[in-house]
């Protein structure tokens, strides 16, 4: 039963005194706080919004209702991808009304007060939050990364909700927003796993995925890891294993700021130690050969011709700008083949100032902002096989964008654009 333990505030929003827009904001929390089996609601300090995502005119109405009561958001908030590249959607096979659809949506979401940041990567921009923070987020890798590697706190908030707790600045107070259900809950050991596959860029990715399969809705944690990965093969992981399961909060001993050991991952009271001594008996065990398997997984096609290499889920960052460059320049893609990357505003424009991106552009990329080929109906129907080293487009590809997929490392993803057919180079998961 859910109490108002803010009363003055939250019954105030919930009797219209704050206006029409926080009361249906509250309203609608107030019901999904009962679903959620919460007892009260807590205060958060920023929201990264999901429902940017244009699905039809349901969502648009949504946004467009609250936009015209009056809604403003009551902490900083950041938006998710959208469903359209406002300014290079023609380029691509969206339809004018969607497009115009979704670009209303975006306003409205604007006209909210929200920082127009149109990226799954908020983490990578100046709205990233810190340690310890309470947020309500939405975009599953998003939500991942915020919780496991910076160790903000936030539960799993759908499309429609999440704006919701930015209206008000309340959440229910539950799951992963509180201490108590943080802790590890599977043991997953790499055994004999060697430091070059490791080291390997395909590795984190491929790992996620498999973590995500393994653990379901279970907080999983990792140990055996002997690398220090960079944030953007963490990201890679978050999404991987956010999309093969519903993995919302990992920890890697000795890499994640809440698993600095096994027990303080597992959390060190005495409910924490005996979970740990439970899962210690029961670990499952990660080898080489499982990793090969979850690799093989993400491939679906044929490894002969290529019509598209698609790099950015998450969206592409100045690092990954940066390592691409180096690959690319003074080469060319094959005429045949399409080189899309999907990032944000904010990214070109770091990369072009760096003066990254002008290789890219001249080997034959295409760059779309603020959105991701998963949320936008962009691909002409010719384009059936695509190429990338985002486990996640891998998974998500087969069944959302009806195209065969083959996963491989960024390397692997240049040279298969310039030569026009899936080149992959196998030796070191061969040989592992």
């Amino acid at each position: 039963m859910l109490h108002l333990t803010d009363r003055d505030r939250d019954r105030a929003m919930l009797d219209g005194a704050h206006g029409p827009a926080p009361q249906l904001a509250m309203s609608i929390l107030v019901r999904m706080a009962d679903v959620y089996g919460a007892s009260e609601l807590m205060d958060i300090s920023q929201a990264h919004i999901d429902s940017t995502i244009y699905l039809g005119d349901a969502t648009l109405e949504f946004a467009e209702r609250l936009a015209s009561l009056g809604a403003k958001v009551a902490v900083p908030t950041s938006l998710n991808v959208s469903g359209v590249d406002e300014c290079g959607w023609k380029a691509w096979a969206v339809q004018p009304e969607w497009a115009a659809k979704a670009a209303r949506q975006m306003l409205a979401y604007e006209r909210m007060g929200a920082v127009p940041t149109w990226t799954c990567a908020p983490y990578q921009t100046h709205m990233r939050p810190v340690f310890g923070q309470q947020i309500a987020w939405g975009e599953s890798n998003a939500i991942s990364f915020a919780n496991s590697v910076i160790g903000a706190r936030t539960e799993r908030y759908p499309d429609l909700l999440d704006i919701c707790c930015a209206i008000t600045g309340r959440v229910p107070a539950v799951g992963l927003h509180l201490t108590r259900n943080r802790g590890g809950q599977l043991l997953l050991r790499l055994v004999d796993v060697p430091l070059a596959l490791q080291q390997d860029d395909q590795f984190f990715a491929v790992l996620g995925h498999l973590v995500g399969k393994l653990s379901d809705e279970n907080i999983p944690v990792i140990d055996g890891i002997v690398v220090s990965p960079a944030e953007d093969q963490l990201k890679a992981f978050a999404a991987a294993a956010a999309s093969s399961g519903r993995v919302a909060l990992f920890h890697m001993v000795g890499i994640t700021p809440e698993a600095p050991t096994l027990e303080a991952a597992f959390h060190t009271d005495a409910r924490g130690a005996a979970r740990l001594k439970s899962c210690a008996t029961t670990a499952i065990e990660i080898t080489v050969a499982d990793l090969r398997a979850a690799r093989r997984e993400l491939t679906t096609a044929d490894g002969r011709e290529l019509d598209m290499v698609i790099l950015g889920s998450p969206h592409f960052s100045l690092a990954e700008f940066s390592l691409l460059a180096p690959l690319v320049a003074g080469q060319h893609t094959h005429p045949r083949v399409k080189f899309l990357i999907t990032s944000s505003r904010l990214m070109k424009e770091r990369a072009h100032e760096t003066g990254v991106l002008k290789p890219i552009v001249s080997f034959g990329a295409q760059i779309t902002l603020d959105t991701c080929i998963l949320a936008s109906p962009m691909l002409p129907p010719e384009i059936k096989t695509l190429m990338t080293n985002s486990a996640k487009y891998a998974y998500y590809a087969p069944s959302l964008l009806n195209t065969r997929v083959t996963f491989g490392s960024l390397a692997d993803c240049v040279r298969s654009a310039i030569e026009g057919r899936v080149v992959r180079d196998e030796s070191l998961w061969q040989s592992a």
